[in-house]
């Protein structure tokens, strides 16, 4: 008998080994950071810069000092008092008016040369003042006062002044005010007191009037309005990169026509007020001037820097603003991430770029430089991954880190006179990190619905994977067209390790339809938010279970996601229940006629059309296959909470089982709460797993 307990403990305790969604398995979840931390050493370089440009040290994972020599190309451990003492770090990047943020954190420069704008002429004979609702002259010697606009008025008033460099002519800026409609939010459990508060957030939404903004033009010694036509401006979603040319003779301004089918880069005349289109740009579905508006103006030539998807891929152009000619700076078969900055005196340009090593994946950042007549690209950056980089104070030489998630990083010294390596400086150990079971994000690509377009994605596993068993697969997805988001750099700790964790294979995918690939690529998802890349990320989950047998299907795939990742999840369940059959949606734009004006308009075009409605999750709602968890909370700042309520409204019309979490106080992205994610957790291992959660 004592052999028979001995055999049925080692069988339970096997048992309890292989178990998946265990109070073990959450433990190792909601501490990826903690036992991840620390274990990756060497994975960045702080230079310290002689002022010679020849010299930079740094200290080492084991905290030795490396001086390397830039121009011998070599790296050495010293003493520390063998280091240049003039030697210092790189002082932080200050900071541009006119910069912009990308989706990286990565800054670029939009507009080289603010325009000169504000309240005094550049003669100082005059001031600008506003004054019921219209722009006023002030001389400011005499101090006597006129009226250069009279037809201003509340709700369509004048702003902003552009004074033309030689005092003669100005242009201000009338803007008429659009809706005002609000978004109403309770807070029902405040902590200040018993009874709940209520807030409201001004919320434009699709199909809403929206302020518009136009140019007027004034003769500031006629002290009157020079007539111009808005006949190339006639609906602007927003106008911008003002400049006037230096000889004073024309006034340059780009126009975003509502819908965003029409960007064009007009002149305004000074003398005639005749507006022209130096560069007009029409498309059939969207220009996305989130990411890929760009104007630089090089006055010293009469020529503008302009970026486009004119030819099918996002690049340069050099445009001549007296003819509107257009040449290449950057062509071929990859992309322009953004422009770091352009070197007017050597003419070339200095950019990040995505797909320009066609061996890579093509959504490595690499940096490059060009000159502007399209001669002389030079790739800065080579290694097989993503790329980050630091250049030397006289900007000869640069630091190029790159990683990708399965290759912790590289640092290695450049030149940027050829991009040519000088010397290797670190790279990364991930040893101690492999020792806890810790498994690297394995890269896949399958082919899309065309049969011929390659789909990235990643496959992250437990760090206690046995690869004869089953787990059940779970996607993270956000299929927002406003950048891609498979990630492509390393880290120890990736955010769906947490939920791998507890017993899943959790992938994640850029479908058609998300940016920085083909102009046809991204195309898929306007008028098309609906689709989310869905045909492609199947085809990409079915062929990666086809190869890795570990991947089961069996109870089909469940998916989660936040914003507009909540808005894909639940349509998973919607229109492809057969094969997503567990979703968690956490704050989900359900509906784009319910969501922020910018966001949906650019996508799902304007007027608003049918296309809304037919692809809105509460008209799909009685389509509802399968488990689905709603979140949200009830302070959402970002989308309406509304939205989820009105599918949760929806599901109960159609007679849907279905569970919802509403989070009192909560904000947008609630579900990454303790809270929320504990929730999230415990639905896919009870739904998924088809056992109960012992989370706690």
């Amino acid at each position: 008998m004592p052999r028979v307990f001995a055999l049925l403990a080692l069988l339970a305790f096997a048992h309890a080994g292989a178990a998946q969604g265990t109070k073990r398995d959450y433990e190792r979840a909601n501490s990826v950071g903690q036992w991840t931390a620390g274990k990756v050493t060497a994975t960045k370089v702080a230079p310290n810069w002689t002022p010679d440009g020849r010299q930079f040290w740094y200290q080492n994972a084991k905290k030795e000092f490396v001086l390397v020599d830039m121009v011998k190309g070599t790296r050495e451990v010293v003493a520390e008092d063998k280091l240049p003492k003039d030697a210092k770090p790189t002082p932080p990047p200050k900071k541009k008016r006119f910069d912009a943020a990308d989706e990286d954190g990565d800054t670029f420069v939009r507009l080289a040369q603010p325009p000169r704008r504000g309240a005094e002429s550049p003669d100082g004979k005059w001031a600008t003042f506003l004054k019921d609702s219209n722009v006023w002259l002030r001389d400011t010697k005499t101090k006597e006062e006129t009226p250069l606009s009279t037809d201003g008025k509340p709700g369509d008033s004048y702003g902003t002044v552009f004074w033309a460099p030689d005092s003669q002519k100005l242009i201000a800026i009338k803007t008429k005010a659009g809706g005002d409609r609000k978004v109403t939010l309770v807070e029902s459990s405040p902590r200040d007191q018993l009874q709940p508060k209520t807030s409201t957030l001004n919320y434009l939404k699709p199909g809403d009037p929206i302020p518009l903004s136009k140019p007027h033009l004034f003769d500031v010694a006629a002290k009157k309005e020079v007539a111009t036509s808005d006949e190339l401006f006639p609906n602007p979603w927003d106008t911008g990169f003002e400049h006037w040319a230096p000889d004073s003779k024309r006034f340059y301004f780009t126009y975003n026509q509502r819908g965003h089918t029409v960007m064009r880069l007009l002149a305004i005349d000074a003398e005639s007020g005749k507006v022209t289109a130096v560069v007009n740009e029409e498309c059939k579905t969207f220009f996305d001037y989130a990411n890929k508006l760009f104007a630089q103006y090089l006055d010293d030539t009469n020529e503008a820097v302009w970026m486009s998807e004119r030819d099918g891929w996002n690049h340069l152009y050099l445009i001549d603003l007296a003819t509107g000619k257009a040449r290449n700076i950057t062509k071929g078969e990859w992309v322009v991430r953004g422009v770091e900055r352009v070197d007017v005196k050597n003419r070339e340009v200095w950019f990040r770029a995505l797909g320009v090593h066609p061996d890579q994946d093509p959504y490595h950042v690499h940096f490059c430089r060009i000159k502007l007549d399209g001669t002389g690209l030079v790739k800065l950056t080579d290694g097989d991954g993503t790329h980050t980089v630091e250049y030397s104070p006289d900007r000869k030489h640069l630091i190029d880190t790159y990683s990708r998630v399965d290759l912790p990083p590289v640092v290695e010294l450049r030149r940027t006179a050829d991009g040519k390596k000088v010397c290797d400086l670190e790279k990364a150990d991930a040893a101690e990190l492999l020792k806890t079971g810790w498994r690297y994000p394995e890269r896949f690509v399958a082919k899309g619905r065309d049969g011929t377009t390659d789909i990235h994605g990643y496959i992250v596993r437990p760090s206690n994977f046995d690869p004869t068993k089953k787990y059940p697969v779970i996607e993270h997805i956000y299929a927002g067209p406003h950048d891609h988001h498979v990630r492509k750099g390393f880290s120890p700790a990736p955010y769906e390790q947490r939920m791998a964790e507890l017993g899943f294979i959790v992938v994640k995918i850029d479908g058609m339809g998300t940016n920085w690939r083909s102009k046809a690529f991204h195309d898929v998802c306007w008028k098309n938010l609906g689709d989310s890349g869905f045909p492609d990320r199947i085809l990409w989950i079915k062929a990666a279970a086809e190869k890795y047998k570990e991947m089961d299907l069996s109870k089909g795939v469940g998916i989660f996601g936040g914003s507009a990742g909540g808005q894909s999840s639940t349509r998973a369940v919607l229109a492809f229940g057969d094969f997503y059959t567990v979703a968690v949606s956490d704050c989900g734009c359900h509906d784009n006629r319910m969501d922020k004006i910018w966001w949906n308009e650019l996508w799902m075009s304007w007027p608003v059309g049918p296309h809304y409605a037919e692809q809105s999750n509460v008209t799909q709602a009685h389509k509802l296959k399968g488990k689905l968890l709603l979140v949200v909370g009830e302070l959402d700042r970002n989308v309406d909470p509304a939205s989820t309520l009105q599918v949760a409204n929806a599901l109960i019309r159609a007679d849907k089982d279905f569970e919802l979490l509403v989070v009192p106080g909560g904000g947008h992205g609630i579900a990454e709460s303790p809270y929320g994610s504990r929730r999230r957790m415990d639905f896919f291992v009870r739904n998924l797993m088809g056992v109960e959660p012992r989370s706690r």
